[in-house]
């Protein structure tokens, strides 16, 4: 009996040839593998899919700073020398208060109203026209703190001097020839006129010129 045989056997049973059983690996290890490279792969591309949107919604992070940066490099915004000398005429065109005759007319049903308000208008300087009572066309239909009106010529002029002097009347033109003579109509919503320290510091701001920006490119 050979020592190949298995006890017990009698000899019947022999393992001959130089082929032997392979060894062959659980299937349960293999599938386990598959799985982890499968959910290894498909969490990368979900990874890399989230990144995409990411990058469509933001606009494309990188370029789109690298863009802005050089955007900045390429201009640069600078004082027109023609705004400001434009701007210093027109400040230099604005009349001083001593120079304006103010026409002070209540539209509201308070009496005394305009003779009060053309007593502290003289106080600051401006020269006072006639006084009382606003015409039919407004009287009682100014809802607002008043009406500056004046010659068109006035607009730039006159008006905004006077604006100065009471803040949220509305500025409004008409056919008048002399742009240094204009009205204030006293409306319902009128309270006081601006506190005196807030309406010289408005009127030095408003005889300032201003440099207009002007963008010019350069190389970086």
């Amino acid at each position: 009996m050979s020592m190949l045989t298995p006890p017990g056997m009698g000899g019947q049973y022999r393992i001959t040839g130089d082929k032997y059983p392979r060894m062959r690996r659980p299937r349960g290890r293999r599938r386990l593998a598959f799985l982890v490279v499968a959910s290894v792969t498909a969490l990368g591309l979900i990874g890399w899919g989230t990144l995409q949107l990411i990058d469509v919604f933001t606009g494309g992070g990188d370029t789109a700073t690298a863009a802005g940066a050089k955007a900045d490099c390429g201009s640069k915004v600078t004082p027109s020398a023609k705004a400001s000398a434009a701007s210093a005429r027109l400040a230099a065109a604005l009349p001083k208060p001593g120079q304006i005759t103010v026409n002070v007319l209540n539209a509201t049903p308070r009496s005394g109203l305009a003779k009060e308000t053309a007593d502290e208008l003289k106080k600051r300087g401006f020269k006072i026209g006639d006084v009382g009572n606003a015409t039919a066309a407004y009287d009682k239909k100014v809802p607002g703190a008043g009406i500056l009106l004046g010659a068109k010529g006035a607009d730039q002029a006159a008006l905004p001097v006077l604006n100065t002097q009471l803040s949220g009347a509305e500025l409004k033109t008409d056919g008048r020839a002399k742009a240094t003579t204009v009205d204030l109509i006293i409306g319902t919503g009128f309270k006081a006129l601006t506190k005196k320290e807030d309406a010289d510091q408005a009127l030095t701001v408003l005889a300032q010129p201003k440099p207009a920006p002007s963008t010019s490119k350069k190389s970086c």
